[in-house]
């Protein structure tokens, strides 16, 4: 039997994920089928244990449910722990073990696919929720001079950083200081541009020369590409994210480690 595996999400029809592990399967010779699931918004953990029920053997969790699918795991990693949420499930009898690949992949994504090294440099991070989290840890460790975290909710950004005190130097700062304050990267890690609609960022945040990274990715620039150019920023959308967390996942459940160089310049292509 086919080991089945699933990218679980609302929405989930835009996700690439399906596209990729192909790729990865084709490339290394590991047999799989790789679906997407469209999970009711009350409903992600019955879609889960569905899914194990019928066969699955691990998922990737996607918005908005990284935060439950913490949750849900009854053992997590330690970037799990420290994001507070999950985008990787495995499987094991009855175990349900929570990994977080989020960070890793967008670090790899900006430092080796970009060229733009984080050490040093002033980040902003935008959103607070399961997706920010995700990704602080593995930023602090590039050791990047300071993370600014803001939120459209001042009191959840605080909260947040309070979460990470100990793993460097992130601090929450209201938006409304924002335009007084020059980042050399940008990230967004809400879900605005799901909606191409634009996140809470003044254009003012935005830094001749400096790299406007989007975690979200489709055709043509987000909403925050499009300001973040215009203001003369570099900009970057999350598909290489996409393509380097999926390798985590993919070696999380197989014990193998994929390239990423082909498989990315083929989605990128498509996306042309």
């Amino acid at each position: 039997m086919t080991p089945r595996f699933a990218v679980i999400g609302n929405p989930v029809a835009h996700s690439r994920s399906p596209e990729i592990h192909a790729a990865f399967s084709e490339q290394t010779g590991i047999r799989l089928s790789y679906e997407r699931l469209l999970a009711p918004l009350d409903g992600f953990r019955a879609c889960v244990f569905a899914f194990r029920s019928g066969g699955g053997c691990g998922a990737n969790v996607t918005l908005p449910f990284k935060l439950e699918g913490f949750d849900i795991a009854t053992q997590v990693s330690e970037r799990a722990r420290q994001a507070g949420a999950v985008n990787t499930l495995k499987f094991s009898g009855l175990e349900i073990l929570g990994e977080n690949t989020d960070g890793a992949g967008l670090v790899r994504d900006i430092r080796d696919n970009l060229g733009f090294p984080l050490e040093g440099k002033r980040v902003l991070l935008v959103g607070a929720g399961g997706a920010a989290r995700g990704v602080i840890a593995p930023l602090l460790a590039e050791r990047p001079e300071v993370i600014a975290l803001s939120n459209r909710t001042f009191s959840r950004a605080e909260q947040v950083a309070t979460q990470f005190r100990d793993a460097g130097n992130l601090i929450a700062v209201p938006l409304a200081e924002l335009p007084s304050l020059h980042f050399d990267i940008i990230i967004n890690a809400t879900s605005a541009s799901l909606d191409s609609s634009l996140p809470v960022v003044p254009r003012g945040a935005f830094g001749q020369g400096s790299l406007a990274y989007d975690m979200m990715y489709g055709k043509g620039l987000t909403p925050f590409m499009q300001m973040a150019q215009q203001a003369g920023a570099k900009v970057a959308d999350g598909l290489g994210m996409l393509v380097e967390q999926a390798a985590e996942s993919f070696m999380i459940w197989h014990g193998i480690r994929p390239r990423t160089d082909s498989v990315l310049a083929k989605l990128r292509q498509s996306c042309n």
